[in-house]
């Protein structure tokens, strides 16, 4: 008869020592294994989920012979997340979402859920920090709930409270859904191990089972993720090797924008991007995010230029922003930095070299940067609209309100190429710019109808840009 095992668990890596170590020997950190006891299990049994796959459960099968549908996708009916997704949630496929607390997880996919119910299919919400009272609370509040001889019970979706992964297993069993949602997994726990939910080896665990249950059903499965103080995902790096896509949904507190990103995605393209804004009826698509962010541009203000950027550290979709700046008098001693949506390491930089090659004088001044509507932007193409933003403000002089700008600045202060040109500039172009100001490497691999729409300005060095963009020539 099997018995049970007792193992030393790294809180930090994931890593497995069968005795207590002052210091891990994986990552090196002081007193992170904790001892937990894996129970016996019996014997594992393969048996054939509902709609499998050839070759899913240990039969080889000639590539030739998997059917083209084997992979077949789920729209949501939000446009944005389908983009982001590739065209949709693929059967048997798992996502994790991961966002801050009251970002809009939780909502972005009821509404999902929502949108997939309607046209008919089977979908199941499983939560373990909300009561399903809660969460039908919010449905009716987004309008998710229909009402009166519209409601059809077969067309809802399907909530469950679940706190055990073996909840989800049963309540996926019964409801037979094509997607599930499980909120979140750091709350899920397995009876088979004595450690606490939320430990190293209980989401390596429950992932583990949760995606075994999504590849047997056939069923979309989104995992919702904590994330820490920095942004990353909660958990050990394995969490993210076990799952097929990795969302972050993003959006700086106060502000009503959101972005989803995809860091990774094994059914699609991992470069794109959707915006949503967060309105009393849910979260709203923004099919022209370049239109909302640039809706209150001032007029002839210094400090203000245009740039087409990716957001969330790249894309292959453009979006224009407006990058601030303001520049005033220190009260004494070297200025203050301070730099919101910018990286602080980076505007130090642009003013490092504004200071050396252009002859700003800096030092003894305060500098704010800012990208306007709450997007946090780190990418190189940011660095020339940021140095222009500066020295229009540092000079009370506005830049031309027709001009796109984008590139990165080298040390020595000359204007390096950034990929996606051709697109930066067809996202100018909608918009009515005329002008765009662009690395001299980047214009030369510009294809010729590209140019026709937008003027473009080569430039090589940082001060020729900022003389073009302020018209001091």
């Amino acid at each position: 008869m099997a018995k049970d095992s007792t193992q030393y668990v790294c809180q930090g890596c994931g890593a497995v020592s069968p005795r207590w170590l002052g210091r891990c020997s994986s990552c090196g950190g002081w007193n992170t294994l904790v001892e937990e006891v894996t129970r016996a299990k019996g014997k594992a049994t393969n048996r054939l989920g509902r709609g499998e796959a050839p070759g899913e459960v240990g039969r080889p099968v000639a590539i030739s012979a998997v059917p083209e549908d084997a992979a077949a996708r789920i729209p949501t009916g939000i446009e944005e997340l389908d983009r982001v997704l590739g065209g949709g949630a693929v059967l048997g496929s798992v996502v994790l979402v991961g966002g801050d607390p009251g970002v809009g997880k939780s909502t972005l996919l009821l509404q999902a859920l929502a949108g997939i119910s309607k046209r008919g299919p089977s979908t199941l919400y499983a939560s373990g920090e909300e009561s399903v009272a809660q969460i039908a609370l919010r449905a009716r509040r987004l309008g998710l709930v229909p009402e009166g001889e519209s409601r059809d019970p077969a067309r809802e979706v399907q909530l469950v409270g679940a706190s055990d992964v073996a909840d989800v297993e049963h309540a996926t069993k019964l409801a037979k859904p094509v997607c599930v949602v499980v909120d979140s997994v750091q709350v899920l726990r397995t009876s088979d191990l004595e450690s606490a939910a939320g430990s190293v080896s209980q989401l390596r665990e429950v992932t583990a089972r949760l995606v075994d249950l999504a590849k047997r059903e056939r069923a979309a499965l989104f995992l919702v993720g904590h994330v820490t103080k920095d942004g990353a995902l909660a958990g050990p790096k394995v969490l993210e090797h076990l799952v097929d896509v990795v969302l972050a949904f993003e959006g700086e507190r106060g502000h009503a924008f959101r972005t989803l990103r995809a860091s990774k995605n094994r059914f699609g393209s991992a470069t794109e991007v959707g915006v949503f804004e967060m309105a009393p009826a849910g979260l709203r698509e923004v099919p022209n995010p370049s239109e909302l962010f640039l809706a209150e541009r001032p007029k002839h203000a210094s400090g203000s230029v245009v740039a087409p950027v990716t957001p969330q550290t790249g894309g292959a979709r453009a979006v224009l922003v407006e990058v601030q700046a303001l520049v005033g008098l220190a009260g004494g001693g070297s200025g203050r930095r301070t730099a919101t949506g910018i990286d602080s390491a980076r505007l130090a930089l642009i003013l490092a070299v504004l200071e050396r090659k252009v002859g700003l004088q800096l030092l003894g001044a305060d500098v704010f940067a800012n990208v306007a509507g709450g997007l946090t932007i780190d990418e190189p193409a940011l660095d020339l609209p940021l140095a222009i933003a500066v020295a229009s403000a540092a000079r009370d002089r506005p830049c031309a309100r027709d001009v796109v700008a984008f590139g990165e600045i080298g040390l020595a202060g000359e204007v390096r190429g950034v990929p996606r040109g051709a697109t930066r500039l067809a996202e100018a172009a909608s918009m009515g710019f005329k002008r765009a100001i662009v690395p001299a490497s980047t214009a030369e691999r510009l294809p010729m109808n590209e140019r026709a729409s937008v003027e473009v300005i080569a430039v090589r060095n940082v001060e020729e840009a900022i003389r073009v963009a302020l018209d001091e020539y």
